[in-house]
């Protein structure tokens, strides 16, 4: 409807102009040379318009002669584009499909309609790593680092390239370039933490860790890796008070200490540790260097002392008590760690050992060790380190599992409860 009367509206106007320029009084006279030519003023009127459109036309036309490359140009360009887009799409869909040919083809393609962008040379520096093609890949990266726009990732690529062939010095230093392109990276920080424990640098894992990690392994670790005494002590003093109960903790600075000579400093810390919580490690480190049976119950004692009642402190007084003949105290610390809960493996073979010490090769004897091997095979698993990210058990604690190269992640496990381990 308002097509119509838009349309009406104008041949009414057209109509009207019409009318009034054929009602135009007067003659035109134009002289050209000898040439004179004469006529009515609406017949000039509209002549001179058609001469005014023929001008307008052809200069029009000219116009767009001479803008014609320029838009030929662009029109090329535009479609380039285009393709360009389409290939870089596809290059996309194809390493999203683990399709190592197809995406090096159109990674080229993209690379040759829209030339050395940041998403071109990335696209096609990550097909030629699936095709298998390392060092057309580090080329790629390489030409990429050095784009002031985009060098983070190309140091990205460059550095996940010297983790996977473990050549850490490179990848420390690229580490340290990308950390200077793009400061306070959340991802780079948590690679230059798996850097710094493959390489064993614990100081810098430490000092990287975020609230949240595993910052007391990482510190552990540190004091133990620490070649200066003065400093190894320092820092490992200083982890121990952060968490007093883990006993990794304690024997790196027991360990220290006993190095200096400082014995009864050492005893202090590991009782202070095992009042907090008993360990079978403290216990070890305690007393390898007693080798007289005697000594070795009496300072059993005087540890078990700090956590009286406890599973670790009854078993450890049976362990030296049978270690010293006195099977009758064996036993009773024994019963008392049953008492308290303690069901694991360990314990009934200590009762198993128990049994011929107290019976000899005799038909009683022979039973009762029978009985406690039986329980034994049936008793809980004994406790023990194993990594929370795989479920591997360690016979010792250690910063970095070896299953699985995760760090700070190994924990003692009760009962045997970690993850089991599931070999392909």
């Amino acid at each position: 409807m308002r097509r119509a009367i838009r349309f009406v509206v104008l041949a009414a106007v057209t109509v009207a102009i019409a009318w009034w320029v054929a009602g135009l009084p007067g003659q035109v006279t134009a002289q050209l040379a000898d040439m004179t030519v004469e006529t009515s003023t609406p017949v000039a009127f509209v002549g001179l318009a058609v001469l005014v459109l023929v001008l307008v036309g052809l200069l029009w036309g000219l116009i767009t002669l001479v803008r014609l490359p320029r838009h030929w140009r662009l029109w090329r360009k535009r479609k380039q584009r285009e393709a360009g887009d389409v290939a870089i799409t596809r290059t996309l869909v194809a390493l999203a499909a683990n399709e190592p040919g197809e995406s090096r083809l159109q990674a080229r393609r993209a690379l040759r309609l829209l030339g050395d962008t940041p998403q071109t040379l990335l696209l096609a520096a990550e097909a030629s790593r699936l095709a298998g093609s390392e060092a057309e890949a580090t080329d790629i990266y390489t030409r990429l680092s050095e784009r002031e726009d985009a060098a983070f990732l190309g140091l990205r690529g460059l550095f996940r390239q010297a983790i996977a062939r473990e050549d850490w010095g490179a990848a420390a230093t690229l580490a340290r370039r990308a950390e200077n392109s793009h400061p306070s990276t959340a991802w780079l920080r948590e690679e230059r933490i798996t850097l710094a424990a493959r390489t064993g640098d614990w100081a810098q894992a430490h000092s990287l860790a975020e609230p949240g990690a595993p910052r007391i392994a990482y510190a552990t670790a540190a004091a133990e890796a620490q070649s200066d005494a003065v400093r190894a002590t320092k820092l490992a003093k200083r982890v121990w008070k952060e968490n007093p109960g883990f006993a990794p903790a304690a024997i790196a600075y027991a360990r220290r200490l006993r190095e200096t000579g400082r014995e009864g400093r050492a005893a202090v810390v590991i009782r202070d540790t095992w009042r907090a919580a008993p360990h079978p490690d403290l216990a070890a480190f305690a007393m390898a260097p007693v080798t007289d049976t005697l000594a070795r119950v009496k300072l059993a004692e005087r540890l078990a002392q700090a956590a009286p009642g406890h599973p670790e402190s009854e078993l450890l007084l049976a362990r030296t008590a049978l270690e010293n003949g006195l099977t009758g105290e064996a036993r009773r610390h024994a019963e008392r760690a049953r008492a308290a809960g303690l069901n694991e493996k360990r314990l009934w073979l200590l009762i198993a050992e128990l049994e011929v010490r107290e019976h000899g090769d005799t038909e009683e004897g022979r039973a009762a060790q029978r009985d406690a091997l039986q329980n034994a095979a049936a008793a809980e698993p004994d406790s023990a380190w194993s990594c929370e990210s795989c479920g591997a058990m360690q016979p010792q604690w250690q910063v970095l599992c070896p299953a699985c190269h995760t760090s700070g992640r190994i924990t003692w496990s009760r009962n045997g409860r970690g993850r089991p381990v599931l070999l392909a």
